[in-house]
């Protein structure tokens, strides 16, 4: 077994006990800490196996039958699970105690926990998909133990419906792989022919793109993220999504055999819509939480990019290349995982504090709530995709790939890359300016309630988890090029194996990114002008309101902020708005105005197919009218139809 096969069971056994423990009446903290204690240890295994030569445990296989282990691209996975569970353990453990559920939700994160782990260790077919299973329900469980409104109800129903059609694709894509034995042998898929492996493709597609939250299978997303736990939001967005991306991994790069070219370009195209989609629906929302749901998606499609093009070279040749856009996808995994789980254990903290997540219920929460505002700001510039910080340096690396896949031939490919590289950086563009939003609104200003005015920062183990994610925030920004050579060995093939002895990947920063550069020379002058201000304070003085007083209700809005964007785009976004007009004796007493921007996705796809459903559900309880006769009828009717297609020769 090893030292490492120990410590992985140790890990596993610990995050076991520490959810009996949470469950315990009067241990939910000990517990906790518990769970957080073996996360501990799997990130340490992880980063063994990732950094070492040597797999943990059994290879994958086709044959039924409970198998786990650890590979490298496993073990990144499980690696970047521990770094972001241990801060979220960490606030949880101040977190939960007080609200409602707090022992059934602190036991059932500890299952999620080991769920994601199960994902990610399994080596077979059966136990691959038996922990599939438990990691979507658990969370919608621990949402059902925390809230119990009926809301509530109807974005978890909405969850696991969405998450169980489209995750069929999961089941026949593995079960197809199993039935040829390319599970561990990619050129067995190869021998059964393009249809079976266009099967798999597509199939795969679906069933770990609506989990990872790809438009148009995201809906569940933003229903699911804002009403669960914070602590459980961060784990749902900064890991089990990513969990998704490691089964499409596994599917479409490993299993597949040779890799079809349209597969490529699609993954393009996604990425494309997830992540423009993503960051124009987060512009205008209200909730945080929702705004940053909404993020996921946009983030997700920046992997999905990065993965599309690493396809697009491999498929020409272009070895190299291919091994980088496949570490800077990696990299964004790690990435996002996180500052989007930072950004949300920030906004629970912010909803403990001031009982509300509207944007336009927020403000000068910075200057009240220090640790928190001053982590959570650390966490929007990440996201933003600020130097010197993670976000851009994984961004950074997908442009460059895209830049060079669009001068690869066909016409075609070069077309979409280019259309890629510019939807990128649209949405670099766009994602900046949501969160100069929400860190305008939220953090800076004067306070809109009277709770924001005495906030006050959380318990300690809040403040250390989120203060741990912001120096991982800033750590992975300034020394990307440190681990992106050990990504890059990760790509199939081998392809990125000569990586790691060039000089410009070995140096702090991607070679073309001078990371540390940037991040002295960003200090140095900070340094100067405060220098050059030296003791000087503005005076204090109100703000202009056209020479009324300054009151919250005549601040800027979350709509007011992105009211220019909304206008250009009115055409994409198609907002409803409402406006009332109540008058009296010819005297206009009251304006009443509402608006709010649809997702298209649910307008056009979801909600016609929920009505033909119901349509078709009403029909068919009409057959069932309960009545002998007619049930008689429509078995002498089955007959004659049997009897007239014998007749004729239909069967044959």
């Amino acid at each position: 077994m090893g030292v490492l096969g120990a410590g992985a069971i140790a890990g596993c056994a610990t995050l076991a006990l520490g959810g009996l423990l949470a469950a315990w009446p009067g241990r939910l903290g000990v517990g906790v800490i518990v769970q957080a204690a073996g996360m501990l240890v799997l990130g340490v295994v992880g980063i063994a196996v990732l950094t070492g030569d040597q797999a943990l445990g059994a290879p994958f296989r086709s044959s039924i039958g409970p198998a786990f282990g650890l590979d490298q691209l496993s073990g990144f996975f499980v690696a970047v699970l521990g770094v972001t569970a241990v801060p979220t353990l960490l606030f949880a453990r101040d977190y939960l105690p007080g609200s409602a559920g707090e022992r059934g939700v602190g036991a059932l994160t500890a299952g999620f926990l080991l769920s994601l782990v199960g994902v990610l260790a399994a080596r077979d077919v059966t136990t691959f998909l038996a922990f599939w299973e438990l990691m979507t329900l658990l969370p919608a469980a621990a949402i059902l133990v925390a809230k119990r409104d009926a809301s509530v109800r109807g974005a978890v129903y909405a969850y696991l419906a969405i998450t169980h059609l489209g995750g069929a694709g999961v089941w026949i894509a593995l079960l197809v792989l199993q039935h040829h034995g390319a599970i561990g042998d990619p050129s067995a898929l190869a021998a059964a022919g393009t249809g079976a492996q266009t099967l798999v493709a597509i199939a795969a597609l679906i069933g770990f793109g609506t989990k990872a939250g790809f438009i148009p299978l995201h809906s569940w997303l933003p229903r699911a993220h804002p009403v669960a736990p914070a602590h459980l939001s961060a784990l749902m967005s900064g890991m089990m999504i990513k969990v998704a991306i490691y089964g499409l991994i596994r599917v479409e790069f490993e299993w597949l055999g040779a890799t079809p070219r349209w597969l490529g370009i699609a993954l393009l195209l996604i990425g494309l819509v997830s992540a423009v989609g993503g960051v124009l629906w987060a512009l205008v929302q209200h909730d945080l939480k929702r705004l940053l749901a909404y993020h996921s998606i946009e983030n997700v499609g920046i992997i999905a990019l990065g993965l599309g093009a690493s396809l697009l070279f491999a498929d020409a040749g272009a070895y190299q290349w291919a091994a980088i856009a496949f570490a800077a996808a990696l990299l964004h995994v790690a990435n996002h995982a996180i500052f989007k789980t930072l950004l949300f254990l920030g906004a629970g903290a912010f909803e403990r504090a001031v009982g509300s997540l509207d944007l336009d219920h927020l403000g000068g929460l910075l200057r009240r709530m220090p640790w928190t505002g001053g982590a959570f700001l650390v966490g929007s510039m990440a996201i933003a995709g600020l130097p010197p910080l993670n976000g851009f340096a994984s961004e950074w690396l997908t442009l460059q790939s895209l830049l060079h896949a669009a001068f690869y031939r066909p016409v075609a490919v070069a077309l979409v890359a280019g259309a890629a590289l510019a939807g990128l950086a649209a949405t670099a563009a766009l994602a900046l300016l949501c969160f100069v939003k929400v860190v305008g609104l939220a953090l800076f200003g004067a306070p809109r309630r009277s709770q924001c005015a005495h906030a006050n920062d959380p318990a300690l183990g809040m403040r250390a988890g989120m203060a741990l994610l912001a120096a991982l925030c800033v750590l992975l920004g300034l020394v990307p090029g440190l681990i992106l050579p050990t990504l890059a060995r990760l790509a199939p093939g081998g392809a990125g194996a000569g990586l790691s002895r060039q000089p410009g990947l070995l140096v702090p920063g991607t070679g073309a990114y001078p990371a540390l550069a940037i991040a002295i020379a960003l200090a140095v002058l900070t340094a100067g002008l405060m220098r050059l201000r030296g003791s000087r304070r503005a005076a204090p003085a109100p703000a202009w309101a056209c020479g009324q007083a300054l009151v919250p209700e005549l601040g800027w809005t979350s709509a007011a902020f992105t009211k220019p964007l909304r206008l250009v785009l009115e055409g994409v976004l198609r907002p409803h708005r409402v406006l009332e007009v109540v008058r009296s004796g010819g005297m206009v007493q009251k304006i009443t105005y509402s608006g709010h921007v649809p997702s298209l996705v649910d307008t056009l796809l979801y909600e016609p197919t929920i009505r033909a459903g119901l349509r078709a559900a009403a029909v068919a309880r009409r057959l069932q009218t309960g009545n002998v006769r007619t049930y008689a009828a429509y078995l002498l009717g089955l007959v004659l139809v049997g009897l007239v297609c014998a007749r004729t020769g239909i069967f044959g």
